[in-house]
This record gives C-alpha cells, structure tokens and sequence, in this order.
C-alpha cells in the first residue's frame, strides 16, 4: 500500500525519449492522477518543454522532473528525442539514456516513490530500483502483438534467431494467425543498428520484462484477446492492459488551425485523405515519390503532414517530384511542421488516413470512426497493420516482401477502394464500428481502475 499515510501512491514515469512513447505515458499519468495519485514524470528537459501542456486541475498532481541528458559521443547537441535524429543515430540516444542511472538512482533514494513505471531502453531499472525498495512496472506502448511475437524474455535476451525465422510464425503462438513483419521492415531495423550496438533493442527488451514486477500494455482484452492471454503464459508475472488510451485533444493553441480549418470547409464530408507516419517515420527518397505520384493519380483531396528531417544532422535529402505541388495545388496540402492531428482527423471532410500504422494514429483514426489505408516502414508497424488486415479492421498498401517496393498504381486504388468504391464500404462500415472499441470513455476509465487497484494492492 501507499507510504504517505493517505491512500495515494507515488508514481514515477520515465518514457523511452520518443514521442510516440512520451505521449501515451503522459496520457496514462493524466488517467492516474484524475483517480487521486502522485505523478512525478521524469524526461530532458527539452522533452518536457516539447510536452504538450496537461489540464489546469492536474499541475498540482504531475509533476515534471527534468533530468539533463549526459554527453555522449556521435550523438549531435540538442538531440534529446528520437524526432531530433536520423535512424542510424539513434542508438547513441540510447547509449546517453544508459547514463541516467545515477540521477535515477538519485531521485528514487530522494523521492521515495511506490512505483516507477518505465520503458523498455533503460532495461538496467528493474534491480536497480528493487534495491531501493521501489516497485516496477515496464508500460509498452506496442500492443501485444508484438510483445508475443517477441517471445520468452530470456530468449529475447539470448537467443539468436535469423531473419527467416522472424518471418514466420513463432513455435510458441498456439494460434492461427498471419501476423508477421516483412522482411524488408527487418532490414531497415537492422540496418539503423549496423552491428555496433553492444546492447540491442531485444536484449533490452527482455532484460526490463525480465527484471520488472508487471508489464502493462496500451491494449485491451476486446482488441487483443489471445495475444494478452498468450503474454500472461510467457511472462509468469501480472500483465495489465492500460485500455487503447483514446486522446483527449490537442491541447495547444495552434496558429495555422485557422488556414487549415478553412482548406478544410471548402471540402465534401468524407472526401479527404489524411496522410501523416508519426515523428520518428521519414520515407526514403524512392518511397515519397510512389506515394506522391499515387496521390496525384486517385484524384482524392489530401492533407499531407511530412516529415523530410529528422533533426538538424539529418543529411538525407528527400524531394517531392518535380512540380508535384503545383499540379495538385488547391486538391492537396503539404504540411512541413507540427499539425493538430486529431483537429484535423475531427473535420468531417476528412474521410478517412493513410498512415504508418503507429498505434496512435490508428487509435484516433478509430476513435473517430475513420477508415485505415496502411503503408508501414519498420518492424513494429508491420505487425500492427497485419494484425488490423487479419481482423478486417484495415486495409494495406501492397508492397514487395523482399524490397518493400510498391506502384503508385497500387496507392491509387487502394485510396480509392476504402474512400469511394461499394466494395471498400466494408471498411467505412467497420471503422464506425471501431468506434466503441477505440473511443469509449467508460471501457478507458474501468481500465484504469483495474490499473489502480493493482498498483494499491500489490505485495511481493
């Protein structure tokens, strides 16, 4: 139970440093402190300027606390988010956040928290805080898709399979399923580590599931039925969805939501595509032009967010084609900084997203009943978009499984089935359907309460 005498619990949070993680942790703090719990949320000082900014009536329950990112080599000044870097830099992010052991360390002796909920990079927490008598919880952003596919924790940690095997479908997944990454996505994973790394991504993976007291999953027990039960199997320890964690708004202010809102009156409800890979996905050159071209082919309205640097030491230059924008000047838009995604996704012109299939953006795609057109680049977006292909919650681009190639012709008729065609209704229909399952307030909330009541009653 609570040291401090008054039921509450303090929470301690420390998220990988990539937005896509420090979101839904900010999230899940926002839902803890609504049920009356400490929260002291610890990022770069950077980062937590980045946050955006939480309700008025939780400041006096989360509180942020900033720890400075140490030096290391090859990693560029400032860089203290994954949206700040190239891919293949980003393993010296990784390496710098091995250095918050000390000030962690610190903090938990000062602080005295019930529980630090982390990420799966720092993998050394798990003992680290156990000596301090501090409890753990490793929250994963992915869904359990993938966490099952990882496998044991042990063998995450040790064991050495081959990109064949990472294909197929594990030994230990009892069910039937299609759920893989290809092996393109595989590549480009691999290649961003280019076999430097002393400690890989699924070592530190198994390592903080391995060393934490639960596992909490942005999933929920309608989403993912077999694939939680199969992680409570693996793990031997309590694993707990946290509910799909539906965005509230965008909080900020945004100055171009006025431009943006009026390019948007001046279209037919369900007409546009909204185009957007989150803020770690750039398309590589090759990428970008089949996609634009594409676009330029399904004759859809579009509002396309881009990303074409990641940070200030990214050199690689990708170009729209030549003239792209003057052809379709009026019918799109290329947005080059931050868009109020979910204002947007809100409009009732927007008919529906072609995304990465990062979980977010698939959650508030849901959660508003748009319809999904998939185009994923790395491992985790694989298997999270052939999971919504085998459920018919979604439909995907097709791309070559060895070389991820794809034919403009091919995002042309795949917008135009799940906007416009009588054989794609199947997938507005399910989109609305999603609704309930992705942006219920009451499923979300008796979640949390089930997350609470864990963290209260808990005992070794």
């Amino acid at each position: 139970m609570a040291k401090n005498g008054d039921g509450n619990l303090h929470i301690a949070m420390l998220p990988w440093l990539a937005f896509g993680h420090i979101i839904p942790f900010l999230e899940l703090a926002k839902l803890m402190a609504i049920k009356g719990h400490k929260i002291s949320y610890l990022s770069t000082p950077r980062n937590i300027d980045r946050i955006p900014q939480i309700p008025k009536s939780l400041t006096s329950s989360i509180k942020f606390v900033k720890v400075d990112l140490p030096k290391v080599e090859n990693l560029p000044e400032n860089a203290e988010s994954t949206k700040d870097l190239p891919l293949n830099k980003v393993k010296y992010l990784k390496i710098a956040c091995d250095g918050f052991q000390e000030p962690v360390m610190d903090f938990l002796k000062t602080s005295s928290p019930d529980w630090i909920i982390y990420d799966f990079v720092t993998y050394w927490l798990g003992p680290l805080a156990a000596k301090h008598g501090v409890r753990t919880a490793y929250f994963s952003v992915f869904p359990a898709v993938l966490l099952g596919h990882a496998g044991y924790p042990e063998a995450m940690m040790h064991g050495h399979a081959t990109l064949e095997d990472l294909t197929k479908k594990p030994s230990w997944v009892t069910f039937e399923t299609d759920v893989r990454a290809s092996l393109f996505q595989l590549s480009k994973n691999l290649s961003s580590d280019d076999g430097n790394v002393k400690v890989t991504d699924s070592y530190r993976l198994g390592a903080t599931i391995h060393g934490c007291d639960a596992v909490f999953v942005r999933s929920s027990l309608d989403f993912e039925p077999e694939w939680l039960n199969l992680l409570n199997q693996l793990y031997k320890k309590p694993v707990i969805p946290t509910g799909l964690l539906p965005t509230t708004s965008d909080a900020e202010n945004d100055p171009s939501w006025q431009f943006t809102k009026e390019w948007l009156d001046k279209h037919e409800k369900g007409s546009v595509v909204y185009i957007a890979f989150g803020t770690e996905t750039k398309p590589n050159q090759y990428e970008l032009t089949q996609l634009a071209l594409g676009l330029e082919l399904c004759g859809l309205p579009f509002y396309w967010v881009l990303i074409d640097q990641r940070g200030s030491s990214d050199n690689e230059v990708i170009e729209l084609p030549n003239g792209f924008e003057e052809r379709t000047r009026g019918r799109g838009v290329v947005c080059r900084t931050w868009a109020p995604q979910f204002k947007i996704l809100n409009h009732d012109s927007v008919g529906g997203l072609l995304i990465h299939s990062g979980m977010s953006s698939v959650v508030e795609g849901f959660q508003l009943g748009k319809p999904l057109v998939l185009l994923p680049f790395m491992v985790d977006q694989g298997m999270i978009a052939t999971y919504l292909v085998e459920k018919k919650m979604a439909y995907m681009v097709h791309r070559d499984d060895m070389d991820g190639s794809f034919e403009p012709e091919t995002v042309a008729d795949s917008l135009r089935l799940v906007f416009v065609k009588e054989e794609g209704k199947v997938y507005r229909e399910k989109a609305k359907e999603m609704m309930a399952l992705f942006g219920d307030r009451d499923v979300q909330d008796k979640c949390v309460d089930e997350l609470v009541h864990f963290l209260e009653n808990f005992s070794k």
